[in-house]
């Protein structure tokens, strides 16, 4: 059975993007506009790892993971920053909200595969 990844962009060609790339690997993608939009296309499905970017309207990537690992079945999803930022602030901030890793835009769709191949195991 093919693992679904939640990813989360207010960038039409980001998602489209990451969509196609990790569709042409085999994964199941659910895309969200923001982290609101996020949070209720999570609610009551099984998701086997998040890829969000940190910069959108609504709800920013670092408040999505915080609101995602208040949920205990969503505690330990792998979750993926996909960002334009690449500052060790930001990464830390990313870290202590709850991130497994980072990916800075613009990426490379092998890159995203092999990121998403480590963490899925």
């Amino acid at each position: 059975m093919s693992k679904t990844i939640l990813t989360a962009d207010d960038s039409a060609s980001v998602r489209q993007m990451v969509t196609f790339t990790l569709k042409n690997s085999g994964y199941e993608v659910i895309e969200s506009i923001d982290g609101v939009d996020a949070l209720q296309k999570l609610e009551g499905k099984k998701i086997d790892m998040v890829i969000t970017d940190l910069n959108m309207p609504n709800m920013n990537g670092i408040e999505l993971i915080k609101e995602i690992r208040q949920i205990p079945e969503h505690k330990f999803v792998p979750i993926i920053l996909l960002t334009t930022e690449s500052q060790a602030e930001k990464k830390q901030e990313g870290k202590k909200a709850g991130a497994t890793g980072w990916i800075v835009k613009p990426f490379k769709p092998e890159q995203l595969i092999a990121v998403t191949k480590k963490v899925l195991g």
